[in-house]
Protein backbone atom coordinates (compact mmCIF):
# COMPACT_ATOMS: atom_id res chain seq x y z
CA UNK A 1 0.00 0.00 0.00
CA UNK A 2 1.25 3.89 -0.91
CA UNK A 3 1.88 5.60 2.70
CA UNK A 4 -0.60 7.44 3.83
CA UNK A 5 0.10 11.53 2.86
CA UNK A 6 -0.09 14.05 5.70
CA UNK A 7 -2.83 17.00 5.44
CA UNK A 8 -2.06 19.23 8.47
CA UNK A 9 -5.16 21.75 8.95
CA UNK A 10 -5.30 25.13 11.13
CA UNK A 11 -5.76 28.29 11.31
CA UNK A 12 -2.97 31.66 10.80
CA UNK A 13 -3.66 32.54 14.59
CA UNK A 14 -4.70 31.25 18.05
CA UNK A 15 -4.51 34.29 20.00
CA UNK A 16 -6.38 37.20 17.20
CA UNK A 17 -8.23 40.01 19.06
CA UNK A 18 -11.47 39.11 17.51
CA UNK A 19 -11.37 35.64 18.52
CA UNK A 20 -10.26 36.14 22.05
CA UNK A 21 -13.48 39.35 22.20
CA UNK A 22 -15.77 37.01 21.12
CA UNK A 23 -15.88 34.59 23.73
CA UNK A 24 -17.05 32.24 21.26
CA UNK A 25 -13.95 29.24 21.06
CA UNK A 26 -12.25 29.17 24.04
CA UNK A 27 -13.87 27.80 27.31
CA UNK A 28 -14.67 30.27 29.95
CA UNK A 29 -11.72 28.59 32.03
CA UNK A 30 -9.35 29.03 29.30
CA UNK A 31 -7.78 32.34 30.04
CA UNK A 32 -4.03 32.64 30.03
CA UNK A 33 -1.83 32.55 26.36
CA UNK A 34 -0.14 29.23 28.03
CA UNK A 35 -3.97 27.38 27.98
CA UNK A 36 -4.90 28.94 24.95
CA UNK A 37 -2.23 27.54 22.97
CA UNK A 38 -2.79 24.03 25.05
CA UNK A 39 -6.48 24.40 24.23
CA UNK A 40 -5.18 25.34 20.49
CA UNK A 41 -3.24 22.41 20.55
CA UNK A 42 -5.95 19.84 21.65
CA UNK A 43 -8.12 20.54 18.41
CA UNK A 44 -5.39 21.41 16.02
CA UNK A 45 -1.81 19.84 15.29
CA UNK A 46 -0.55 22.87 13.36
CA UNK A 47 -0.68 26.56 13.15
CA UNK A 48 0.87 29.97 11.62
CA UNK A 49 2.52 32.03 14.17
CA UNK A 50 1.77 35.90 12.61
CA UNK A 51 4.02 37.89 15.57
CA UNK A 52 6.93 36.61 14.02
CA UNK A 53 6.17 39.11 10.89
CA UNK A 54 6.27 41.98 13.82
CA UNK A 55 9.74 41.01 15.61
CA UNK A 56 12.97 39.24 15.56
CA UNK A 57 13.72 38.77 18.85
CA UNK A 58 11.42 35.76 19.72
CA UNK A 59 13.40 33.20 20.83
CA UNK A 60 11.59 32.99 24.43
CA UNK A 61 8.22 32.95 23.11
CA UNK A 62 9.10 30.25 20.68
CA UNK A 63 10.50 28.14 23.55
CA UNK A 64 7.22 28.70 25.21
CA UNK A 65 5.49 27.26 22.11
CA UNK A 66 7.54 24.19 22.04
CA UNK A 67 6.64 23.45 25.45
CA UNK A 68 3.34 23.80 25.75
CA UNK A 69 2.23 21.93 22.64
CA UNK A 70 2.52 18.15 22.26
CA UNK A 71 4.94 16.23 19.98
CA UNK A 72 4.47 16.47 16.56
CA UNK A 73 2.90 19.96 16.74
CA UNK A 74 4.00 21.96 14.03
CA UNK A 75 4.49 25.77 13.42
CA UNK A 76 4.81 27.63 10.26
CA UNK A 77 6.25 30.53 10.86
CA UNK A 78 5.75 34.18 9.08
CA UNK A 79 8.93 35.69 7.96
CA UNK A 80 9.76 39.18 9.52
CA UNK A 81 8.40 41.79 7.32
CA UNK A 82 11.68 43.60 6.14
CA UNK A 83 12.78 39.92 4.80
CA UNK A 84 9.54 40.21 2.43
CA UNK A 85 10.32 43.64 1.15
CA UNK A 86 8.08 45.30 3.20
CA UNK A 87 8.47 48.66 4.71
CA UNK A 88 9.75 48.41 8.27
CA UNK A 89 9.34 50.72 11.04
CA UNK A 90 12.20 51.07 13.25
CA UNK A 91 10.49 50.49 16.24
CA UNK A 92 10.32 46.60 14.79
CA UNK A 93 14.06 46.64 14.65
CA UNK A 94 16.49 45.45 17.47
CA UNK A 95 18.12 47.90 19.58
CA UNK A 96 21.56 47.10 18.39
CA UNK A 97 20.97 47.44 15.10
CA UNK A 98 18.93 50.47 15.13
CA UNK A 99 21.45 51.98 17.07
CA UNK A 100 23.93 51.56 14.60
CA UNK A 101 21.66 52.32 11.69
CA UNK A 102 21.19 55.57 13.36
CA UNK A 103 18.10 57.91 12.43
CA UNK A 104 16.26 58.01 8.93
CA UNK A 105 16.35 60.75 6.63
CA UNK A 106 13.85 63.16 7.79
CA UNK A 107 11.54 62.81 4.90
CA UNK A 108 11.13 58.52 5.82
CA UNK A 109 9.49 56.46 8.50
CA UNK A 110 10.71 52.76 7.69
CA UNK A 111 13.66 50.85 6.76
CA UNK A 112 13.14 48.70 3.77
CA UNK A 113 16.12 46.16 3.13
CA UNK A 114 18.02 47.58 0.01
CA UNK A 115 18.50 50.45 2.71
CA UNK A 116 20.22 48.06 5.14
CA UNK A 117 24.22 47.67 4.95
CA UNK A 118 24.40 44.30 4.10
CA UNK A 119 26.19 43.41 7.27
CA UNK A 120 23.75 44.16 9.40
CA UNK A 121 21.19 41.88 7.34
CA UNK A 122 23.66 39.15 8.15
CA UNK A 123 22.90 40.18 12.16
CA UNK A 124 19.30 41.04 11.41
CA UNK A 125 19.20 36.89 9.90
CA UNK A 126 20.94 35.53 13.03
CA UNK A 127 18.51 37.15 15.37
CA UNK A 128 15.63 35.22 13.08
CA UNK A 129 17.71 31.56 13.48
CA UNK A 130 17.94 32.34 16.98
CA UNK A 131 14.33 32.64 17.49
CA UNK A 132 13.92 29.87 15.00
CA UNK A 133 16.01 27.70 17.38
CA UNK A 134 13.78 26.23 20.14
CA UNK A 135 11.42 25.07 18.14
CA UNK A 136 14.03 23.31 15.56
CA UNK A 137 15.54 21.57 18.30
CA UNK A 138 12.03 20.31 19.27
CA UNK A 139 11.27 19.27 16.02
CA UNK A 140 8.00 21.15 15.65
CA UNK A 141 9.06 23.92 13.12
CA UNK A 142 7.36 23.67 10.04
CA UNK A 143 7.64 26.16 6.87
CA UNK A 144 9.07 29.58 6.58
CA UNK A 145 6.30 31.66 5.60
CA UNK A 146 7.15 34.82 2.83
CA UNK A 147 4.34 36.71 1.79
CA UNK A 148 5.72 39.54 -0.79
CA UNK A 149 4.13 42.61 -0.88
CA UNK A 150 1.33 43.79 -3.24
CA UNK A 151 3.67 46.12 -5.13
CA UNK A 152 6.28 43.24 -5.94
CA UNK A 153 6.29 42.51 -9.10
CA UNK A 154 8.27 39.69 -10.92
CA UNK A 155 11.13 41.73 -12.07
CA UNK A 156 14.47 40.43 -12.39
CA UNK A 157 15.52 42.27 -9.00
CA UNK A 158 12.72 40.50 -7.74
CA UNK A 159 14.07 37.15 -8.45
CA UNK A 160 17.65 37.90 -7.03
CA UNK A 161 15.50 39.30 -3.83
CA UNK A 162 14.06 35.67 -3.08
CA UNK A 163 17.16 34.14 -4.23
CA UNK A 164 18.57 35.72 -1.36
CA UNK A 165 16.16 35.00 0.73
CA UNK A 166 16.42 31.43 -0.32
CA UNK A 167 19.89 31.07 0.29
CA UNK A 168 19.51 32.79 3.96
CA UNK A 169 16.97 30.32 4.82
CA UNK A 170 18.80 27.16 3.85
CA UNK A 171 18.27 24.12 5.43
CA UNK A 172 14.32 25.60 6.16
CA UNK A 173 11.41 24.44 4.10
CA UNK A 174 10.57 27.75 2.75
CA UNK A 175 6.75 28.46 1.18
CA UNK A 176 6.22 31.48 -1.05
CA UNK A 177 2.70 33.56 -0.97
CA UNK A 178 2.72 35.96 -4.23
CA UNK A 179 0.33 38.92 -3.82
CA UNK A 180 0.62 40.40 -7.02
CA UNK A 181 -1.21 38.89 -9.38
CA UNK A 182 1.25 39.03 -12.25
CA UNK A 183 3.43 36.54 -10.66
CA UNK A 184 0.81 33.65 -11.91
CA UNK A 185 -0.38 35.61 -15.00
CA UNK A 186 -1.09 33.22 -17.90
CA UNK A 187 2.62 35.15 -19.33
CA UNK A 188 4.24 34.36 -16.36
CA UNK A 189 2.89 31.18 -14.44
CA UNK A 190 5.35 28.82 -15.88
CA UNK A 191 8.46 31.08 -15.26
CA UNK A 192 7.17 31.46 -11.51
CA UNK A 193 6.68 27.41 -10.75
CA UNK A 194 10.02 26.93 -13.06
CA UNK A 195 12.04 29.06 -10.55
CA UNK A 196 10.34 27.67 -7.54
CA UNK A 197 11.15 24.31 -8.38
CA UNK A 198 14.71 25.39 -9.30
CA UNK A 199 14.82 27.04 -5.73
CA UNK A 200 13.25 24.36 -3.81
CA UNK A 201 10.37 26.41 -2.79
CA UNK A 202 6.73 25.70 -2.08
CA UNK A 203 4.23 27.76 -3.92
CA UNK A 204 1.77 29.27 -1.58
CA UNK A 205 -1.68 27.67 -2.96
CA UNK A 206 -4.03 30.57 -2.24
CA UNK A 207 -8.35 30.96 -2.16
CA UNK A 208 -9.28 34.95 -2.09
CA UNK A 209 -11.03 37.34 -3.46
CA UNK A 210 -10.78 37.50 -7.30
CA UNK A 211 -10.21 40.67 -9.96
CA UNK A 212 -8.35 42.93 -7.62
CA UNK A 213 -4.00 43.70 -8.62
CA UNK A 214 -3.87 42.04 -5.51
CA UNK A 215 -5.46 38.80 -6.35
CA UNK A 216 -3.35 35.93 -7.21
CA UNK A 217 -5.43 33.17 -9.06
CA UNK A 218 -5.44 29.55 -7.40
CA UNK A 219 -2.58 27.96 -9.07
CA UNK A 220 -2.92 24.03 -7.89
CA UNK A 221 0.76 23.09 -8.46
CA UNK A 222 3.35 21.07 -6.23
CA UNK A 223 6.65 23.22 -6.78
CA UNK A 224 8.30 21.32 -3.87
CA UNK A 225 8.09 17.19 -3.41
CA UNK A 226 8.40 18.07 0.80
CA UNK A 227 5.74 20.35 1.17
CA UNK A 228 2.66 21.93 -0.26
CA UNK A 229 0.87 24.93 1.32
CA UNK A 230 -2.65 26.09 1.14
CA UNK A 231 -3.98 29.78 2.96
CA UNK A 232 -7.58 30.67 2.86
CA UNK A 233 -8.13 33.89 3.20
CA UNK A 234 -11.85 33.82 2.76
CA UNK A 235 -13.75 35.76 -0.78
CA UNK A 236 -14.75 39.42 1.26
CA UNK A 237 -14.57 41.27 -1.82
CA UNK A 238 -15.83 43.83 -0.11
CA UNK A 239 -12.83 44.93 2.21
CA UNK A 240 -10.48 43.14 0.46
CA UNK A 241 -8.62 46.59 -0.32
CA UNK A 242 -10.02 48.39 1.72
CA UNK A 243 -8.71 51.42 3.68
CA UNK A 244 -9.18 52.78 7.01
CA UNK A 245 -10.46 49.32 8.48
CA UNK A 246 -10.29 49.03 12.04
CA UNK A 247 -8.45 45.91 12.41
CA UNK A 248 -6.78 43.68 10.30
CA UNK A 249 -9.32 40.79 10.57
CA UNK A 250 -12.08 42.76 9.29
CA UNK A 251 -10.17 42.43 5.59
CA UNK A 252 -11.00 38.25 6.06
CA UNK A 253 -14.44 38.48 8.28
CA UNK A 254 -15.76 35.56 5.71
CA UNK A 255 -17.29 32.33 6.51
CA UNK A 256 -16.89 29.27 4.55
CA UNK A 257 -20.12 27.39 3.82
CA UNK A 258 -20.16 23.52 3.97
CA UNK A 259 -20.69 23.40 0.02
CA UNK A 260 -17.07 25.59 -0.25
CA UNK A 261 -15.44 23.27 1.81
CA UNK A 262 -16.26 20.10 0.39
CA UNK A 263 -15.55 21.91 -3.12
CA UNK A 264 -12.16 22.53 -1.84
CA UNK A 265 -11.49 19.48 -0.50
CA UNK A 266 -10.44 17.19 -3.37
CA UNK A 267 -7.93 20.09 -4.87
CA UNK A 268 -6.33 19.93 -1.71
CA UNK A 269 -6.29 15.95 -1.41
CA UNK A 270 -4.93 15.89 -5.19
CA UNK A 271 -1.75 18.66 -4.53
CA UNK A 272 -1.34 16.58 -0.90
CA UNK A 273 -1.19 13.64 -2.79
CA UNK A 274 2.35 15.09 -4.45
CA UNK A 275 3.95 16.13 -1.45
CA UNK A 276 5.03 14.51 1.50
CA UNK A 277 2.81 17.05 3.75
CA UNK A 278 0.14 19.92 2.75
CA UNK A 279 -0.46 22.33 5.81
CA UNK A 280 -3.81 23.95 5.12
CA UNK A 281 -4.14 27.18 6.88
CA UNK A 282 -7.31 29.13 7.16
CA UNK A 283 -6.61 32.80 7.41
CA UNK A 284 -10.21 34.08 7.54
CA UNK A 285 -9.02 35.59 11.19
CA UNK A 286 -12.17 36.91 12.24
CA UNK A 287 -13.86 36.15 15.71
CA UNK A 288 -13.65 32.42 15.50
CA UNK A 289 -14.59 31.69 11.67
CA UNK A 290 -11.47 30.18 11.09
CA UNK A 291 -11.19 27.83 13.91
CA UNK A 292 -14.63 26.64 12.81
CA UNK A 293 -14.14 26.03 9.30
CA UNK A 294 -10.69 24.77 9.37
CA UNK A 295 -12.80 21.98 12.58
CA UNK A 296 -15.43 21.21 9.61
CA UNK A 297 -12.64 21.41 7.13
CA UNK A 298 -10.65 18.40 8.85
CA UNK A 299 -13.93 16.23 9.58
CA UNK A 300 -14.96 16.83 5.55
CA UNK A 301 -10.94 15.23 4.93
CA UNK A 302 -11.43 12.67 6.99
CA UNK A 303 -15.00 11.40 5.62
Amino acid sequence: MPRRRKILVGTASWTDATLLKAKKWYPPDVRTPEERLRYYASKFSFVEVDSTYYSLEMEEQARGWAANTPAGFVFDIKSFRLFTGHQTPPKMLPRDVRDELGPLDEKKRNWYLRDVPLELQDRLWEYFHDSMRPLRQAGKLGSIVVQLPPWMMPTPEAHEHLQSVADHLDGYQVAIEFRNKYWLSDRRQRETLAFLRENGLALIIVDEPQGFRSSVPPVWEVTDPDLTVVRLHGHNEETWEKKGLRTASERFKYEYSRKELEALAPQVQQVANRARVAHVTFNNNFEDMAQRNAEEFAQILQS
